[in-house]
Order: structure tokens, then C-alpha cells, then sequence
């Protein structure tokens, strides 16, 4: 009987330090926004920069709405330091050139799964405007 509690108390120990994704870890999300500038209706491409001090969002496994935001350095990189493994998404906006959205903007976003201690480098994201 005792053998069971000891097995039953250390699979609990285990069980229970398994931490959701979120802030306190060690792995990291980084990554680079580039900006695509078009004139008004889309048709003339009048060129490609980082996007310094653009919005860059993070939520930890299926929250809703997002855990942290940041801006983006004058190179367009980010980086959300300090996680702990499990589920990532990242999203930024973008002004929509499908013209579909009536808001006249759009939503990047990419799903990520980390690894513990693990550097994800993102691809580089695409913003229109």
C-alpha cells in the first residue's frame, strides 16, 4: 500500500509540473515583419522596407484575445523571449489588398508549436500598405 501512495504522489509531482504555454520558460519566438508599400489601389509596388514599430501580437495556447503585444524594432524584427513549450500563435494586421474587408484591414497570423527550450525563428511576414 505504501509502494502505491509513493508511485501515485511522484506520478502526481510529475503530472502537476507541467506547465501551460505561456511566460516563464526558456524557449523563444522571434521573427521579422517586411512591409510591401503599394499606392492606393494596389497596382504599383513603391517598395519593400522593414516595419519599424509595427504591432506584433502573441497568444499562449487557445486563449482568447492575446497575452502580450509588442512593437517591432526600426529593422521590423520582434522577439517574445522566456516560454515555456506548448501552443504560440503570433499575428499582426495588414491593410487588405483583396479589397474584401470592409475595415479595409486584415489579419497575419502563424501557429506555432515550441519545444522546450527551443528558438523558433518565424518566417518573415508580409504586411501590405
Amino acid at each position: 500500500m505504501r509502494n502505491n501512495f509513493i508511485f501515485f504522489f511522484c506520478l502526481l509531482l510529475v503530472w502537476s509540473c507541467q506547465k501551460e504555454p505561456g511566460v516563464g520558460g526558456n524557449g523563444v519566438i522571434s521573427g521579422k515583419i517586411i512591409t510591401h508599400d503599394y499606392n492606393a489601389t494596389f497596382t504599383n509596388l513603391l517598395g519593400i522596407y522593414p516595419a519599424a514599430d509595427q504591432y506584433v501580437y502573441i497568444v499562449y495556447g487557445d486563449h482568447v484575445g492575446y497575452d502580450k503585444r509588442i512593437k517591432t524594432d526600426y529593422n521590423g524584427d520582434y522577439r517574445f523571449p522566456f516560454l515555456y513549450p506548448g501552443k504560440y500563435t503570433i499575428y499582426t494586421y495588414s491593410l487588405d489588398n483583396t479589397g474584401t474587408q470592409l475595415s479595409g484591414q486584415i489579419v497575419i497570423k502563424k501557429e506555432i508549436q515550441l519545444s522546450k527550450n527551443q528558438h523558433y525563428e518565424m518566417p518573415d511576414i508580409i504586411i501590405y500598405e
